[in-house]
């Protein structure tokens, strides 16, 4: 019979049946225990494509520790590739045996991931079950005797608490965003000794930033106290996060694209009062982006062109292939640095619509929860620079695309009416690049000069929407 499951008390009783069996009978102490045999099936689970070309991928966190029991669907494990956070899952019941990377490891893909035991056991700790012949063996062999049973099964319940706190604290690793993984990197901080603020204790920067300027106060005035001076910091090496990998290798390619700039403002005036009566019941409330993004997108049905993408593989046959969905990427500035997801067919999306899409997306790349889903096959871009500050910018186009618009913060202005009086003006400059290699100058400003015209004017969207 294998004991390794029962609990001391009841491990006690079992003793105390056998021994009182009759004299011809062999008492249990005679024998010793062992476990059941059984055969282990350990399958290692490869860490499978995730899409847009991606091969590898940055462990942010374990979910799981060796010993621990998991069900299909259990999250295993969270991975940030350079453009999105995914949680990984397990397709199957078992026990996990072995983990093949640690937290701000690189995972490749198709490589294995994690080793799960399918049929395998654990114990009320969370632990790999021990048998109650294996402590006594480990601490000297020989047989089992009452008082040997109750201390061996609480030596190995003792042994499963110890190992899931180490493991806890070994594999587990501190939620962050590669970003601040990378922030503590740069200012020489241990993660692990930093205070979490955010969602379930994730570390934000400002936790680094806090964390960094409570140890200066405590070193500065001793280092000044022996040398008279003040300190100074040491520079930092540090690798590329996987988000600023992604702009690397993307701004890098832009290189071979002649931009041209093109700017035109646009009064405001019009679009505010009407966003001001509609956010009365308006959920959720409108800012001006929604009114852009879908005055583009009913310019681009009559300048075609300019949703395009150019495919540059046969450097002698160029190709251009124009898009029939408007996918609009839209650059936001996030905890993981700047990230471009994809509001898709804005072409039937309403103004309310695209509102909805635009939160649903900030609120996903806010908490670290974009899919690669979400970044797919834009065709255009829009930069919203004027959330952080600005007028005139001058974005960066992304290959394939062809056209990219960079959005300034509005501002009062004075200007003249059609009367000559001095007025106020709510005024937004727009900053327009194009591909030269396929655009010209006056094909974009037509483009540009249509939009101006349906945001001054809100009332002709209405007439270009289906």
């Amino acid at each position: 019979m294998s004991l390794s499951r029962l609990a001391p008390r009841r491990a006690l009783q079992v003793y105390a049946s056998a021994t009182a069996q009759p004299h011809n009978a062999r008492p249990l102490f005679h024998r010793k225990l062992h476990a059941s045999p059984r055969l282990d099936v350990v399958r290692p689970f490869l860490l499978a494509d995730i899409g847009e070309g991606i091969t590898e991928c940055q462990l942010i966190q374990w979910f799981v520790q060796p010993g621990a029991r998991v069900e299909q669907f259990d999250k295993l494990c969270e991975v940030q590739s350079d453009k999105a956070s995914v949680e990984i899952t397990s397709p199957f019941d078992g026990v996990i045996k072995k983990l093949h990377y640690g937290p701000d490891d690189m995972a490749v893909t198709g490589k294995p991931l994690v080793d799960i035991d399918i049929q395998g056991e654990v114990g009320e700790e969370g632990g790999v079950e021990e048998s109650v012949e294996d402590v006594v063996r480990a601490e000297g062999g020989g047989e089992l005797d009452a008082a040997e049973l109750d201390a061996a099964a609480t030596t190995t319940q003792e042994r499963g608490r110890q190992h899931g706190s180490r493991q806890s604290k070994e594999v587990m690793g501190s939620l962050a965003t590669p970003a601040v993984r990378h922030l503590t990197k740069e200012m020489n901080v241990n993660i692990s000794d930093v205070q979490g603020t955010g969602r379930d204790g994730r570390v934000l920067k400002e936790d680094v930033h806090r964390h960094v300027s409570q140890q200066t106060q405590q070193t500065v005035p001793q280092q000044q106290q022996r040398t008279g001076l003040p300190a100074t910091r040491e520079d930092k090496k540090a690798p590329l996060t996987p988000v600023q990998t992604q702009m690397f290798k993307a701004m890098t390619r832009s290189l071979s694209i002649p931009h041209f700039l093109y700017t035109c403002a646009a009064d405001m005036g019009a679009i505010t009062s009407l966003r001001k009566k509609l956010n009365v019941r308006a959920e959720p409330k409108l800012t001006h982006l929604p009114f852009i993004i879908k005055a583009v997108s009913l310019a681009l049905r009559h300048h075609p062109l300019l949703n395009s993408s150019l495919d540059t593989k046969d450097p002698k046959k160029p190709e251009l292939t124009y898009r029939g969905a408007h996918h609009f990427g839209v650059a936001m500035d996030t905890p993981s640095g700047l990230l471009v997801p994809v509001i898709h067919n804005v072409q039937d999306l309403s103004i309310t619509e695209v509102a909805a899409r635009l939160l649903q997306l900030s609120e996903k790349a806010r908490n670290n929860k974009l899919a690669p889903s979400d970044f797919s096959s834009a065709t255009f871009t829009i930069s919203n620079i004027g959330s952080v500050g600005g007028g005139v910018v001058a974005p960066i186009i992304t290959e394939p695309q062809v056209g990219i618009l960079g959005i300034g913060r509005s501002r009062m202005v004075p200007a003249f009416d059609e009367n000559g009086q001095l007025v106020k003006k709510e005024e937004l400059v727009l900053s327009w690049s194009a591909d030269h290699r396929v655009v010209d100058g006056a094909e974009c400003a037509r483009c540009a000069e249509r939009v101006r015209g349906l945001l001054e004017e809100p009332g002709s969207m209405i007439m270009g929407m289906r």
